[in-house]
């Protein structure tokens, strides 16, 4: 294929990449942005494969093949409860392959390679590894394979901080003499997996979202990195997309925590504080009870959090909202940029309930009206409902803006036991003058609330 139309080639995809992101930002279109940007990247793949002289297919088509596989099964199998998760292990690999890439980049002659390739080589291997490694330990805080509180120890920063002048010396000394074989390159790779670890294992698990799109940002850098180094213009383009869409999504996320990028960036934020005990009289009630109360309310707000993924609770949660409504109520759904444990996480569960988009309603719009609700219903979330985080300066989230639940007339709270949420804080809204707890699983607990209106 010539360089003309292969240049073609990669300028219509990158216009679908753009044209995808775009309507990635609406509900209504998100689907068809996610099959403009599909197309874009098999255009991309297709043309760089016929122009760029490949020696031999049959690798390549075997990767295909298994990674087909394996997305199509993953797509089939993960739970919603296990998406942000599998978004962390997306997150990791596509770090590992821009490693892998600028690493390739170094053979057969890397003494052929100028300045400026090398130092890009570099940066894909350096930000390809800390995406990797953070990622993975991102999975473990998600899933709970390890401890998804902030894991912290007497001069980490330090330590941080010599990690940082080992990668920078490693560097330079590879970019004055660039042999992949040496023990300067090892520790420079060894060096980078290492700081991945180090940023993330600091951050608690309240702080996750935050986590999940930064390092949705460094795999995009560690893409383009890797496009300069093979001189790969659609690959540069497609990284700086991703990497300028992270950071500007980690930004959103961290005004919704109420935490500084600069923190973030530099794992300064995480720090372990121990939270005022929370204790006293706990008010609970039962379906035929929720009822009655929701029966004679005028507008209800239901608002989500994971335990409402883990009881798969959103098509009974849009089922009850529409029999509320025939019985003359307002419903909404208050959604917190940061419910879940990735950005968008609550969207993505209502969608899939089809909840009508209008009844979606921001934090920053509900709090000022939130007094006049006569019935919020708390539905497996905690941190984001936390008044702790208002009152408690000792909290690990103090500071974090909230949904104020608190100061509806009625609070219903949909859990299964007392337990605190993935931050580990105690939340004193469920002691509320007005909270009642309605313990069981959501999903049988709002079944039965639907069989009173029902029956």
């Amino acid at each position: 294929m010539s360089p003309e139309l292969i240049g073609l080639g990669y300028i219509v995809s990158a216009a679908l990449f753009i044209f995808g992101l775009k309507q990635l930002g609406s509900p209504d279109t998100a689907v068809r942005g996610n099959q403009l940007s599909s197309i874009g990247m098999l255009i991309a793949i297709v043309v760089t494969l016929l122009g760029q002289g490949i020696v031999d297919f049959k690798w390549i088509a075997g990767a295909a093949i298994l990674g087909a596989l394996v997305g199509g099964i993953a797509a089939q199998k993960v739970e919603m409860t296990s998406m942000p998760e599998m978004v962390a292990l997306f997150n990791g690999t596509g770090g590992i392959a821009s490693l892998a890439v600028g690493w390739a980049a170094l053979y057969p002659f890397p003494e052929a390679n100028s300045a400026f390739t090398l130092v890009t080589i570099v940066l894909s291997i350096l930000i390809g590894g800390i995406t990797f490694s953070g990622s993975l330990i991102a999975y473990g805080k998600l899933s709970e394979v390890m401890t998804s509180s902030a894991i912290v120890f007497g001069g980490q920063r330090i330590v941080n901080s010599l990690i940082l002048v080992g990668i920078v010396v490693c560097a330079v000394m590879f970019v004055m003499n660039p042999d992949p074989t040496s023990p300067v390159f090892w520790t420079l790779l060894a060096l980078s997996l290492l700081l991945g670890i180090m940023a993330v294992i600091p951050i608690g698990g309240a702080d996750m979202p935050v986590v999940i799109s930064l390092l949705n940002s460094y795999s995009g850098l560690a893409a383009c990195a890797a496009g300069f180094a093979i001189n790969n213009n659609i690959l540069i383009v497609a990284g700086s997309l991703v990497g300028a869409a992270g950071l500007i999504l980690t930004n959103i996320m961290c005004k919704a925590m109420n935490r500084s990028l600069a923190n973030v960036l530099f794992s300064g934020f995480g720090a372990v504080k121990q939270a005022t005990k929370v204790e006293g009289e706990v008010k609970p009630i039962v379906s035929e009870d929720a009822f009655l109360i929701l029966e004679a309310a005028s507008n209800v707000t239901f608002v989500p959090g994971y335990g409402m993924a883990v009881a798969q609770a959103q098509h009974v949660v849009r089922e009850l909202g529409d029999l509320l409504e025939a019985n003359g109520c307002e419903v909404t759904f208050a959604i917190h940029p940061v419910a879940g444990r990735m950005p968008g996480h609550m969207n993505v569960l209502l969608a899939e309930a089809n909840v009508p988009y209008d009844q979606l309603v921001e934090m920053d719009d509900i709090n000022p009206r939130i007094e006049n609700v006569d019935v919020a219903v708390v539905i497996g979330a905690n941190d984001v409902v936390n008044p702790a985080a208002r009152e408690d300066e000792n909290s690990p989230i103090y500071g974090m803006p909230i949904i104020n639940v608190d100061k509806a007339r009625t609070v219903f709270v949909l859990k299964r036991s007392m337990a605190s949420g993935f931050s580990g804080v105690d939340n004193p809204l469920f002691f509320g003058e007005n909270t009642r707890m309605l313990f069981g699983d959501a999903k049988e607990s709002i079944s039965k609330v639907i069989a009173e209106f029902k029956g």
